[in-house]
């Protein structure tokens, strides 16, 4: 879908979810501005991203079955 993407990622299960989040889209967010600099003057005191996200973990799924799921999902 156009308006969200998916990330596949591994971390340290100490790691803060919430952090990781933040981080991804601080980076996301600094690359847009440096890459269309007009984004960042037309978004002054706007927030780029939505402050929700959505973080489920795979379980007992493997990475192969979530890394074929995700491009599954782009088709719809």
């Amino acid at each position: 879908m156009s308006d969200h993407i998916h990330l596949f990622v591994q971390r340290n299960p100490f790691d803060s979810p919430t952090k990781i989040v933040k981080t991804f889209k601080g980076i996301a967010a600094n690359r847009a501005f440096r890459k269309l600099p007009d984004l960042r003057r037309k978004m002054w005191k706007v927030k780029l991203w939505s402050p929700s996200y959505y973080i489920g973990t795979a379980g007992h799924v493997s990475s192969e079955n979530v890394e074929r799921y995700i491009p599954e999902q782009e088709k719809h």
